[in-house]
């Protein structure tokens, strides 16, 4: 089928149509399998098409589609909410919906500035919030997001992520620095009676996935407390078993104010929220922000509850702690075999891998070979970072030892042709 009906705004890594979807694979009409290690981008974290998943969809499907929230309330939602207030902590008590990320992003920044009664927002640099006109000015993982777009809303701050192997320094000295640039920033830049937030990717997704080390969060944690600025956590890409645990910022053994939620939610359907305490929620005016699909797809509400449940029940989330230390060590040994990637990063099946020359420098070109191998072999994979040079290795938490391993000699033996 012809594609040129698309507007040409969106990149494509592939020109594949596919038929069907199943587990960790993607049927082509060509009659192809590929290998989806991308999951739509830390989508879909249960596979493709899980039964459980298709049953609650099809189940809700005949009963109600869409239940407008300010009209009647969908008790799909009702039972996500519950599901929800189970998995986080005991004092998030409160959620709203949306449809994608950015939408979710751009409510928590509302619910801030309201519930604070102050403007500006922090930032990390290397981070991607969205594309809407909000979330851009908070983006700054790739200049393509913001290109031509400018002028972008104000009151958004920039300060440095602990990015250790950028800079050339071990995660102590590169946390202290960053974390001196914050205090500078607050002393030079937005005042902390200003300020209504940080947000923070707890591992930075589009800006080369790189976890922030847990002093880091813990140290922001306490600056936040001390001037009554709200910490908000993005876990768009990094939440449900991404990581190995539910939410990534569980690591550092902190408690958000607000948790931003999108993709690996809803297995595939668009939903997305944020999460927040009552004493917070309750200074949202009524009628001051809401929309006509937020809350109100009873099919990804559905959807979304039965993928909490699949994550939960068949063990998901600690198979991606298993399989993402299996998947850490084995590219850590190519990394021995193979100096160009420089650094190997990540947690649970959230997995960076970064080509860098003998000095140091992005090798993007490198990292572009070897996703063309990938790619010829029907091994789907990304690429990420400002410099585009950073391999990301994202499979459904299904994936096993076997399939990982399928993989790895697809991609060793892309990195033995690139040399």
């Amino acid at each position: 089928m012809s594609t040129e009906l698309l507007a040409p705004v969106w990149t494509h890594l592939t020109q594949v149509q596919p038929e069907r979807a199943e587990g960790i694979y993607i049927y082509g009409q060509d009659g192809q399998r590929y290998t989806d290690f991308t999951c739509g981008i830390g989508v879909t974290n249960t596979g493709h098409c899980h039964p459980k998943v298709v049953a609650a969809v099809q189940e809700q499907a005949a009963n109600m589609i869409f239940s407008q929230m300010n009209i009647v309330i969908s008790p799909a939602t009702i039972l996500l909410a519950e599901k929800l207030n189970a998995v986080t902590p005991p004092a998030i008590d409160r959620f709203f919906f949306s449809n994608s990320g950015a939408e979710a992003v751009e409510a928590s920044v509302k619910l801030a500035r309201q519930a604070t009664g102050r403007k500006n927002i922090i930032v990390m640099q290397g981070s991607f919030h969205g594309r809407t006109h909000q979330t851009m000015a908070m983006t700054t993982s790739k200049y393509i997001y913001r290109k031509d777009y400018q002028p972008l809303p104000g009151g958004v701050f920039v300060t440095p992520f602990p990015y250790a192997y950028f800079y050339g320094w071990d995660e102590e000295v590169t946390v202290e620095f960053c974390l001196k640039q914050l205090d500078l920033l607050l002393h030079s830049q937005t005042s902390p009676s200003e300020t209504a937030a940080i947000v923070v990717e707890p591992v930075l997704g589009e800006g080369g996935y790189v976890p922030a080390p847990d002093g880091f969060l813990q140290e922001l944690r306490k600056i936040c407390d001390e001037h009554g600025i709200l910490l908000i956590l993005d876990e768009v890409q990094s939440g449900f078993g991404r990581t190995g645990k539910m939410f990534a910022y569980e690591y550092a053994g902190i408690e958000p104010d607000i948790i931003i939620m999108a993709k690996g939610l809803g297995s595939g359907l668009p939903i997305s929220g944020i999460a927040s305490r009552a004493d917070l929620m309750n200074k949202w005016t009524p009628g001051t922000h809401g929309g006509t699909y937020g809350g109100g797809s009873a099919i990804a509400a559905a959807g979304a509850a039965a993928t909490i449940d699949v994550l939960q029940d068949e063990g998901l989330i600690e198979n991606a702690a298993v399989m993402g230390d299996y998947l850490l060590g084995r590219l850590n040994e190519l990394s021995v075999k193979y100096p160009v990637l420089g650094d190997v990063r990540g947690r649970g099946l959230m997995i960076g891998v970064e080509f860098t020359d003998r000095e140091g420098n992005p090798a993007a070109d490198v990292a572009k070979k070897v996703l063309g191998h990938c790619l010829e072999n029907n091994l789907l994979l990304l690429i990420c970072g400002s410099y585009q040079n950073v391999m990301r290795w994202i499979p459904p938490l299904l994936v096993t030892k076997e399939q990982l391993d399928e993989a790895l000699a697809i991609f060793a033996a892309g990195l033995a042709a690139a040399e």
